[in-house]
């Protein structure tokens, strides 16, 4: 039995394609591998432009400024807590209103498609929302950060198409069997979805975690801030060192790393969470977005 072998014009393709995705490889990583390198590296050092790739002047007192500070922890478990809250009620959210999107029988869907890609446009303004959250008495709470982005329109059009793939057999054979709506929704439609779930759970999680803005206009107390607040305060002058009890030669060397510790502080959680979903990561899109 004889095999069809690539042809010449294909096999090029294949080579310069596997050139130019390893470029494109090394264009990515350089820059978060630099910052690493800095993290690590002394002032002099840093300050000469001579980390590249590797620390040069191994130094810590930045990571021991930044760790040694209580203030840095409590609003660490703040991140913890306000991701988890705004992710799950994000989750829920977008999946229902996804899931009664993708019913084209139901009356009324083009209207609710509409409100929601209008939003992709048109916002009520930064004076107006403000306005809006200190009036409903959600200042200082994590409401204030999970409603007003509880939902991504993105996200949930990815979602509504995932919907529309799956077999209208399947939920047919449902209802036969006596499943009401939520149970359809609970018992087969999510068992089926793991895949964009999973892929919307990491969208969400990472814009909560790297959100530092609604905690900055709605959070007045610094012990309820999240990290991201603290470290961008540590960046601009407003907490550091001094409070740390660091000396003169400490606050020379946090001044020149200090943003590359924090960015390496910021990213380590979502780069230790993503392998466990990579996997779902490619086939949740493209599931969600191409149909054939």
């Amino acid at each position: 039995m004889s095999v069809d072998r690539p042809t010449r014009g294909y096999r090029v393709f294949q080579k310069v394609n596997g050139v130019v995705l390893t470029l494109v490889v090394i264009v990515t990583l350089y820059p978060f591998v630099n910052i690493v390198a800095r993290s690590f590296s002394g002032e002099r050092q840093i300050r000469a432009g001579e980390v590249t790739l590797w620390p040069k002047g191994f130094d810590l007192t930045t990571y021991e400024v930044v760790l040694r500070d209580e203030m840095f922890w409590r609003n660490y478990g703040n991140t913890v807590l306000y991701t988890a809250v705004s992710t799950a009620v994000a989750m829920v959210l977008t999946t229902c209103y996804a899931y009664v999107l993708s019913k084209r029988q139901l009356k009324g869907r083009g209207f609710l498609v509409t409100v929601a890609v209008f939003t992709m446009f048109f916002t009520g303004g930064l004076i107006p929302t403000y306005v809006l959250i200190t009036s409903l008495g959600l200042k200082n709470t994590v409401w204030a950060l999970a409603l007003p982005n509880a939902i991504s329109v993105f996200n949930l059009l990815v979602m509504k198409a995932f919907f529309e793939s799956l077999p209208a057999e399947l939920e047919e054979a449902a209802q036969i069997d006596g499943l009401s709506t939520y149970g359809i929704l609970l018992r087969i439609v999510l068992p089926l979805s793991k895949a964009v779930v999973a892929t919307m759970v990491l969208f969400y999680s990472v814009s909560f975690w790297n959100s530092w803005f609604g905690a900055f206009l709605y959070l007045d107390r610094s012990e309820l801030m999240p990290v991201t607040v603290y470290l961008r305060n540590l960046i601009a002058g407003a907490t550091g060192g001094a409070g740390a009890g660091a000396g003169a030669e400490q606050l020379s060397q946090t001044a020149a790393n200090i943003q590359a510790v924090t960015i390496v502080l910021t990213s380590l959680p979502i780069l230790c969470v993503y392998p466990f979903v990579q996997r779902y990561f490619v086939s949740g899109v493209m599931l969600g977005a191409v149909k054939g």
